[in-house]
């Protein structure tokens, strides 16, 4: 089956080479799937209009026996706006994973990122979703089970010492979400040390 992967960045990610959405791309390529990996504008001060906008011309485009959206940090509260405001609607996408969405607390803290701050949580995903997030993420102080699992009744993996899952916590390759991408049905767990 061919695939089509949506892999969305965070706040201040200019994609680097050494990144696991990177290293992702390049390995769901070179085994034949579609790839879109875009560098979202302005990723220093970004716009969440913008973002969303750019979110839904990349959805329009996707294709494939299976559509897959991976969404990183400020990527994962965009996927939930898109979500509340019905840019994503049913059927638009097959599953979506979620990495290290950061909470309320923290982005109001930037104002580079404040808007981004997620909208209320009453509403329903309309894609199979799951959730991954360290346990000791300073980017979601409270816990991403406790703000973005339950509320929406959502699978949740929570990676013991596995910070915001980026480069500083070196997520570089990580081949357990390449599992995952390749099964949904697979745990995802920290990378190998």
């Amino acid at each position: 089956m061919t695939s089509h992967f949506l892999i969305l960045h965070g706040w201040q990610n200019h994609r680097p080479p050494a990144h696991w959405q990177h290293w992702l791309a390049d390995r769901l390529d070179g085994l034949g799937h579609r790839v879109t990996y875009p560098q979202l504008p302005d990723p220093d001060d970004p716009s969440l209009e913008v973002w969303l906008s750019e979110l839904g011309r990349y959805l329009d485009g996707m294709d494939g026996e299976e559509r897959v959206v991976l969404a990183h940090s400020a990527s994962a509260v965009l996927w939930l706006h898109a979500v509340a405001r019905g840019i994503v609607t049913d059927g638009a996408v097959d599953r979506v994973l979620l990495v290290a969405p950061p909470s309320a607390s923290v982005l109001a803290r930037y104002p580079e990122v404040a808007e981004f701050t997620p909208p209320a949580l009453d509403f329903a995903l309309p894609t199979p979703t799951r959730l991954v997030a360290g346990d000791d993420d300073p980017y979601c102080p409270e816990g991403a089970r406790e703000l973005y699992g339950d509320p929406f009744g959502i699978p949740t993996d929570l990676l013991p010492g596995a910070a915001h899952l980026d480069l500083d916590a070196g997520y570089g390759s990580w081949p357990a979400v390449l599992e995952w991408c390749l099964d949904p049905a697979a745990k995802i767990t920290v990378r190998p040390v």
